[in-house]
């Protein structure tokens, strides 16, 4: 069965998404790492790379790829559209190897594999779109029992991250800048979901800004969104970038299909096989995220005296016994 107008108007977009989004994440490096070096790092809380030129070229590719992530919800379900996202695994892995220097093993390149293969067996499976003709039908999904639940524990979770882990355990532990990243995001894309409806429909001479509702979901975009900003800061001064993307990616792909799940019931249309068959894309890209991650430092890795001695390297290489998660 053929993919309808929308789905290829949605994919092409999310296609598009993650080449701006995977160059933002090694640009925002670069300047992270610049900035470190004239004042407070990010992951210390100093606000020093606001000044720097290659900071904002990244966040330019990032908003780029937002807006093209953000029209593609419009288009396509967020089960289709999300996984998607490895291919910014991909080239932000790739880039970092060659611009950042941070080693990617053959492994790794595996890695990248298993992602894009589980995210296309995902991608083929996924279910059709639900017809939405009003934000006002987006809310009674929202304001439903189960979603109501599970936007209740991501708030409990969060503030739990912020108030009792992040202080603690934020430069140790990549789980938690992460996690506060990915939770958010799920909230975030069922918001801008609604939101890209909302504007779609408005195209369409159906004015969705006349109700309340519409601009709730705003709201929600624009905080969720700025908290995410912040936190991902964090996380790409103090850890790698081709480790942070991927277990990014993972976490944020897989809250946000629950997210999805729950709210718009996808599931409910499909059989067990394309279940089973999503669940075993799931576990693939995992897979290929266990694999990038414990590989990350395999084939030449510079002793701590070496790279000690050497002015020229972009990042600090972190100790064997440091955790990065």
């Amino acid at each position: 069965m053929g993919m309808s107008s929308d789905n290829i108007i949605g994919l092409v977009l999310a296609l598009s998404s993650s080449i701006f989004i995977g160059s933002s994440y090694i640009i925002k490096k670069m300047g992270l790492t610049k900035a470190g070096t004239n004042g407070n790092r990010a992951a210390s809380g100093g606000h020093s790379y606001l000044l720097e030129p290659k900071w904002w070229a990244g966040m330019t590719s990032m908003i780029i790829g937002e807006i093209a992530n953000f029209a593609a919800y419009a288009f396509a379900p967020a089960i289709l559209v999300t996984p998607l996202g490895a291919l910014s695994i991909i080239f932000s892995a790739v880039l970092a190897h060659f611009i950042l220097k941070e080693r990617l093993h053959i492994f790794g390149m595996l890695g990248c594999a298993l992602c894009v293969v589980g995210s296309i067996t995902i991608v083929l499976h996924a279910p059709r779109e639900r017809d939405i003709h009003s934000v006002k039908e987006v809310w009674q999904l929202a304001t439903e029992p189960g979603f109501i639940v599970y936007s209740c524990l991501v708030v409990i979770l969060v503030l739990v991250l912020i108030f009792v882990y992040a202080e603690k355990y934020g430069q140790t532990h990549m789980i938690v800048y992460v996690g506060l990243c990915s939770l958010t995001g799920s909230i975030t894309v069922m918001s801008v979901k609604a939101v890209g409806i909302a504007l779609k429909l408005t195209f369409e001479g159906k004015n969705q800004f006349i109700y309340f509702q519409t601009w709730f979901f705003t709201l929600i975009v624009i905080g969720c969104c700025l908290m995410q900003i912040n936190y991902l800061n964090k996380a790409l001064d103090t850890f790698k970038t081709n480790v942070i993307s991927p277990v990014y990616y993972v976490m944020f792909t897989t809250l946000t299909i629950i997210a999805s799940i729950i709210m718009f019931k996808e599931w409910d249309t499909q059989e067990a096989t394309q279940i089973v068959t999503e669940l075993c894309g799931f576990v693939t890209i995992l897979s290929g995220t266990f694999l990038l991650h414990k590989t990350q430092n395999m084939g030449n890795r510079p002793t701590e005296t070496s790279v000690a001695s050497s002015p020229h390297l972009p990042y600090t290489i972190k100790s064997p016994d440091r955790s990065d998660i």
